[in-house]
């Protein structure tokens, strides 16, 4: 059985579960993130919780499977394959960009690099709902460009690989070590440029 399996995602309740839920987890992390505190927050009984969701883990894996469903939701225009390389890459690393650098993905990845020696089963859906989609929607993206001409890639897993980690050059060290918190435009900028610029440098044509 998979971590989700034992889902259930009827019912008028589960919004509100997954909305606490993911209020508590962004401001407590996952130790100190109670049943009852989550259920507070959430505004439903603590039964109505569990008929949700059975297990804690189980819980934080569905608010981030949530939330990254929702963002790859919000970058449907990489499904456009007639739009050129340097925009597409371009309005696919601010997003990344801009999701990389909130509170709830900053606090969903420690919780997860804290949590899975305990349950790797946390640490393989963080990657399957994360990375793993990120690379099949911007791989979808590349495929559909190196048929029409636009990229020439030999690796499309691989390539997609190196954006993401390209996008995430110099901003994401600083945030994870608690070196700087918030970033400029030019900041930003400075990194999506560098990184499409990169990436047309080997795989444009």
């Amino acid at each position: 059985m998979t971590i989700t399996a034992a889902i259930n995602r009827q019912g008028r309740k589960y919004d509100q579960v997954i909305a606490g839920a993911r209020a508590v987890f962004v401001k407590m992390g996952y130790e100190r993130a109670s049943v009852d505190e989550i259920a507070r927050v959430a505004g439903v009984s603590k039964a109505t919780l569990y008929s949700y969701f059975p297990e804690k883990r189980i819980l934080f894996t569905e608010v981030y499977r949530s939330e990254i469903l929702r963002l790859a939701d919000a970058a449907v225009e990489l499904n456009d394959c007639h739009l050129p390389p340097e925009r597409a890459l371009r309005d696919a690393a601010r997003r990344m960009l801009a999701y990389l650098t909130s509170d709830f993905a900053q606090a969903m990845y420690r919780i997860c690099v804290s949590e899975s020696p305990r349950f790797p089963e946390i640490g393989r859906a963080f990657y399957e709902t994360g990375p793993e989609l990120g690379r099949a929607r911007l791989g979808a993206y590349l495929r559909a460009a190196c048929a029409r001409g636009s990229l020439q890639i030999d690796d499309i897993d691989l390539a997609a690989d190196q954006f993401f980690q390209l996008c995430q050059t110099t901003i994401c060290d600083r945030m994870l070590c608690g070196v700087q918190h918030d970033f400029s435009e030019a900041e930003i900028a400075r990194t999506v440029e560098g990184a499409v610029t990169m990436f047309l440098a080997r795989y444009g044509r």
